[in-house]
């Protein structure tokens, strides 16, 4: 379902939208098995979208590429999948801003929010549960911007990375640039607390260097708790040239599990 236009307002009014991800959901997603027709919904307007509820995506649920949009009291609702359903983006981004994503909740088994691309996004008291991949930035390919994004007063919860910037090892030309996390909370963390990799696909892989990430800020109080086997805090940067700068902690609270490696950036505050 594609919705576009300009200046458009769409209020759901409750009902659903059901993509009957069952008959899809392997355990593979987007990797192999059967073919998952993706996203379920497609957001390409300005104005407001409102008071949809997207059930059983296959793959992601909902892509927005809308610019001057508002989306407000969305649900997408992948809690049926959560033993075979991989790939169920919640939030899908790649948009020119401004985008505000407000009051809305995902359940899924991928990213919760992903910004592939975009700026002067806002994404703010939001709720996210199951074993999602968390609030994420990424992963940013080649000739990519991402800039003045604001992450606040949201709640993760059982997630497997709570707040996470992902980078492709092999990208050049791209900036994460300003981005800023106040006041959000995160529960029961199973694996990364706050986690920046610029190895994408690895998982802390050999980092690249062309995706410069700075200005990262945590203001507020963002508390992240994790479970006795997770990293509170990973950081792998290529290079000091790649994270530049001093990346502001000070507003960041992480508590269990482990201390994970900080590995070339400088970072000031917070405790973790």
């Amino acid at each position: 379902m594609i919705v576009k236009g300009d200046s458009v307002t769409f209020n759901g009014a409750g009902y659903s939208l059901d993509g009957n991800g069952a008959q899809y959901w392997d355990g593979l997603g987007g990797s192999g098995g059967k073919t998952k027709p993706a996203p379920l919904l497609r957001i390409n307007h300005s104005g407001t979208f409102k008071d949809t509820i997207i059930l059983n995506s296959p793959a992601r649920g909902v892509a927005i590429g809308g610019a001057g949009l508002v989306v407000d009291t969305v649900t997408v609702d992948n809690s049926a999948g959560d033993a075979l359903g991989k790939n169920t983006d919640g939030f899908d981004v790649s948009s020119d801003g401004p985008l505000t994503i407000q009051n809305s909740k995902v359940h899924g088994q991928d990213d919760c929010l992903a910004i592939n691309r975009g700026n002067d996004i806002t994404f703010t008291s939001n709720t996210c549960t199951g074993p999602t991949h968390g609030i994420s930035i990424g992963s940013i390919s080649s000739s990519t911007t991402v800039s003045n994004i604001v992450i606040s007063k949201n709640t993760v919860t059982g997630a497997v990375v709570g707040l996470r910037i992902k980078t492709d090892a092999v990208a050049t030309g791209s900036t994460v640039n300003g981005v800023t996390y106040t006041d959000n909370v995160l529960t029961g963390i199973t694996k990364y607390g706050v986690f920046v990799d610029q190895s994408y696909p690895a998982t802390l892989g050999t980092p690249g260097t062309g995706v410069v990430i700075e200005d990262i800020i945590f203001s507020g109080t963002n508390t992240v708790s994790v479970g006795s086997s997770a990293y509170r805090l990973e950081i792998n940067c290529g290079s000091t040239t790649s994270c530049p700068g001093t990346w502001n902690l000070a507003g960041l609270d992480i508590t269990g599990g482990k201390a994970g490696v900080v590995k070339n950036v400088a970072v000031a505050g917070g405790t973790y």
